[in-house]
């Protein structure tokens, strides 16, 4: 049975003294979080192979203390040492390498094609990204990427590639909801997070196709909140953006802004550019899933 879209409650801890209902809210998002480590855990096969190394050398530990001459009750000390000498010994991948696995199975390339003339070859306009949010094949993406395309293809994280249709816009927002016409069987959506408790300085990851080039992962912070831009063309202002410093560029468009436990706080809309280069600087922004869920008809948070 699919799952419907996935949500984790943000970070704001329960005010000393809350009700029942903030003890549950609070119960819900350690579970959550719980949750998504055991997803990120069973996603990469490092962290599995480190959990599994840390237990095999407790085991191995209680087995050579039992096995001497004078056995002894194993303490929590030993227990810890073991742990201890395994974590030393073994290399554990980045935070942002964590967080780009586990965003990596909701990832999407997004292709658009005009119609060749006298009967050729349909033409591609251009590549970007999308954020599979629901696991029926539901993709937000960037609506500069698809806009006027007679034909729009997605390829799925696993290689398997689908026509989609465009489903709903958010112009104001410069987004795009995109339905699959096929999709693998064990298509994983992302996990939302509110922006809420978000602060400048907070750690983050872009994935996507920048130049068509992915999907690729750059690390970065929060730079700023509640950022306007308005497009080179001058044509359109957005605001309330998430300002962030991980590098994007063309073909990043519509992908994911994502937190260091793996769970999208964004859609990655523009990247500042002054000059006619159209190549990082530094300042990149994103639309906050709030707005983008909107777009579905979800309300998250």
């Amino acid at each position: 049975m699919r799952r419907p879209a996935l949500y984790s409650r943000s970070r704001v801890p329960t005010p000393p003294g809350g009700d029942a209902a903030s003890d549950d809210a609070a119960k819900a998002a350690t579970a959550a979080r719980r949750a998504q480590r055991a997803r990120a855990l069973a996603a990469d096969p490092r962290l599995l192979w480190a959990a599994i190394g840390v237990l095999l050398a407790a085991l191995v530990y209680v087995a050579v203390s039992l096995s001497g001459p004078a056995a002894r009750v194993l303490t929590q000390e030993d227990i810890d040492n073991a742990v201890l000498k395994t974590l030393e010994t073994t290399v554990l991948p980045s935070a942002a390498a964590r967080a780009a696995n586990a965003i990596a199975p909701s990832i999407v390339r997004v292709m658009s094609y005009e119609k060749g003339t006298n009967g050729r070859e349909d033409i591609e306009r251009g590549v970007g990204t999308g954020v599979v949010i629901v696991d029926k094949g539901i993709i937000l993406t960037n609506l500069h990427v698809v806009s006027g395309a007679d034909t729009i293809k997605v390829v799925f994280a696993d290689g398997m590639e689908s026509e989609a249709s465009i489903k709903g816009v958010q112009a104001q927002d410069d987004l795009a909801v995109l339905q699959a016409h096929r999709i693998p069987d064990d298509l994983m959506a992302a996990t939302m997070r509110s922006t809420g408790d978000l602060m400048p300085g907070d750690q983050v990851v872009a994935v996507g196709f920048p130049f068509g080039i992915g999907p690729s992962t750059s690390a970065g912070v929060i730079s700023g909140l509640g950022r306007s831009f308005r497009s080179p063309e001058g044509k359109q202002e957005m605001t309330n953006l998430i300002q962030f410093d991980a590098a994007a560029n063309p073909g990043n468009s519509g992908g994911a802004l994502a937190t260091m436990d793996g769970q999208v706080v964004g859609i990655v809309t523009a990247i500042l550019n002054p000059g006619d280069q159209r190549t990082f600087i530094g300042i990149g922004f994103a639309v906050p899933i709030e707005n983008a869920a909107s777009a579905v008809g979800l309300h998250p948070f």
